[in-house]
């Protein structure tokens, strides 16, 4: 018997973001680190120098679809856990140790990441690109009218 190749709808792209999650939360998980952090840590680690920390705030609640609250805590948590520190009234800086972690998983994600899109045609990732972003752009549209 053969199966026919899904449409692309919300099953689909929702099956393949929890299995590539679940890949990269086994990873963080040996780290002590989640899900969240490693996302907001990123956003720091591939700065320049320090960032405004309502930035961050900000870039974490558009990426996760949190509320400001919670980025602001996960925040807090990372310079708890001294992979964030303060600098200045307004911004944050990665740490030596935040560095190391954010380039510890990132190598240990790479290899796994390079098995799952191992032998898909270039020409294919730039079309599921191009459709993703558009999803994304159009949800990111109707949660904006929903909160009005």
């Amino acid at each position: 018997m053969t199966t026919a190749t899904p449409l692309l709808d919300p099953r689909v792209i929702a099956l393949a973001h929890y299995a590539g999650r679940a890949l990269l939360e086994n990873v963080l998980a040996r780290h002590g680190a989640t899900f969240q952090q490693s996302v907001t840590l990123r956003l720091v680690a591939v700065a320049e120098g320090p960032v405004e920390r309502d930035g961050v705030a900000g870039a974490v609640v558009g990426a996760l679809k949190i509320d400001a609250t919670e980025a602001h805590s996960v925040l807090d948590g990372l310079i708890a856990a001294h992979l964030l520190a303060p600098e200045g009234p307004s911004l944050v800086r990665i740490t030596d140790a935040g560095r190391e972690l954010y380039a510890r998983t990132s190598a240990e994600t790479a290899p796994i990441s390079a098995r799952v899109y191992a032998g898909i045609p270039t020409e294919d990732l730039a079309v599921a690109g191009r459709v993703l972003s558009l999803i994304t752009e159009r949800a990111d549209k109707e949660l904006a009218g929903l909160a009005k």
